[in-house]
């Protein structure tokens, strides 16, 4: 399955901060519906993300009925990319 979407990144400032994008909703609905023969538990969805030139593997996180992409520090820094900037997410799921 492949999702492509765009969306802003935002800044959660909880005890372990972290930078997210979070899935549209019609996306998410689609992962859903495929999270049971995908998933290793607690929801999460193993993924291949791919923004600007920069791909890595993480897992998606349910939230709220919806999915968030976390963005790695490292490929923030690579992409010159900051909180409030809308991206091009290009999904995997495997």
């Amino acid at each position: 399955m492949r999702i492509e979407f765009r969306g802003p990144i935002w800044h959660w400032r909880g005890p372990a901060p972290f930078f997210f994008v979070t899935v549209p909703d019609v996306d998410s609905r689609e992962l859903k519906a495929v999270s049971g023969a995908v998933t290793y538990g607690w929801g999460m969805i193993p993924v291949t993300v791919r923004v600007g030139s920069t791909t890595w593997k993480t897992s998606l996180f349910p939230k709220d009925g919806r999915y968030l992409v976390p963005l790695k520090d490292a490929v923030r820094r690579a992409e010159g990319l900051a909180e409030g900037d809308e991206v091009r997410v290009v999904l995997e799921v495997w």
